[in-house]
């Protein structure tokens, strides 16, 4: 899989961008590196990298399961598939595309149902994370398992983070290109400078998990977030995603329970240091942060094994995140 892409982004110490800047980052990081479940950091300011950093015996170059912010990734191809005609648009049901996997005599509020409800965790079925979420992956079929859940709440009303809501949308760009995700990522993200999936669990269908269990570096994560900052485009100019999407991503459409941060198309919304940020996170504290007023993205991995939200780690890297904002 690491055939995604050849071509290399920011790559190693070497490539720090010697400035003030760089030096203001290092104490900052400095101050880090007691932290035993930090893997690596990586800042880049106006395309250029500023901050290199690894933890704890790892690098930027080192592997790490991003979890839940490949959602942030996965929002990017339903995104790709709307600008590319494969998909109408957000409003589009996503009952019609999956109707061999929908339940014997359906609760008639799954019509309703549409990939932006997925892509903002507002279809209204019973999460599949937290408690729910071994006995979901346990099951035979996860796209039958996940359309069968009860409703807890209308399509369209209250967030309910579930990764079933995106691996559901993983199934339809399944369905409507006739690829796998992982074709389409090759594909539609080849051309992002160094952005390559090195590993990507598969439910028992076959179909690439849709918001968890994808392996990548810092590195790639940073040039994820480089795409975005950049307004959709390569270093090369060579259009990628539409400003249209990232402004569709990037509208807040719910508000998390967990976080009290608003949320749109795979990606969280809330200020650093007062300064608008769209981020995205995954378990154990996987961050890709995106300022565009400031030109900045700062990538951050962590230990999957360990929680974040509950310990307060990941407010802890939010502040680390903020305080290399301010020197900006």
């Amino acid at each position: 899989m690491s055939r995604l892409n050849r071509r290399t982004f920011l790559t190693g110490a070497a490539a720090l961008a010697a400035s003030p800047l760089q030096a203001a980052i290092a104490p900052v990081l400095d101050h880090a590196a007691g932290t035993r479940q930090l893997r690596a950091v990586l800042v880049a300011h106006r395309g250029r990298l500023v901050a290199d950093r690894g933890f704890n015996g790892f690098s930027a170059d080192s592997r790490t399961n991003i979890k839940s912010a490949s959602k942030s990734i996965i929002a990017t191809l339903a995104g790709i598939a709307i600008d590319r005609g494969l998909l109408s648009g957000v409003e589009q049901p996503i009952a019609p595309i999956l109707a061999d996997a929908l339940p014997p005599d359906p609760d008639p509020r799954i019509n309703r149902i549409t990939l932006g409800h997925l892509l903002s965790m507002r279809a209204g079925l019973a999460p599949m994370s937290g408690g729910n979420y071994g006995p979901w992956v346990s099951s035979r079929n996860w796209v039958r398992a996940a359309l069968a859940a009860p409703f807890v709440a209308e399509p369209g009303a209250e967030m309910l983070y579930s990764t079933a809501s995106t691996h559901l949308v993983s199934a339809v760009l399944t369905r409507v290109s006739g690829r796998s995700m992982l074709d389409l990522a090759l594909d539609w993200l080849g051309p992002v400078e160094g952005f390559r999936i090195l590993g990507w669990d598969r439910d028992p269908q076959g179909i690439y998990f849709g918001g968890n269990q994808m392996s990548m570096t810092t590195r790639s994560l940073l040039a994820f977030g480089e795409l975005y900052r950049r307004g959709g485009r390569t270093v090369d100019g060579e259009r990628v995603v539409s400003e249209r999407w990232i402004d569709a991503a990037w509208t807040p459409r719910t508000r998390s329970p967990m976080t009290g941060a608003f949320y749109g198309y795979g990606w969280f919304l809330r200020p650093l240091a007062g300064v608008p940020t769209h981020f995205g996170w995954g378990y154990g504290g996987q961050m890709i942060y995106v300022l565009p007023s400031k030109d900045l993205s700062i990538a951050i991995t962590s230990n999957p094994l360990m929680p974040s939200q509950q310990t307060g780690y990941r407010q802890l890297l939010d502040e680390l995140a903020a305080d290399i904002v301010r020197q900006t």
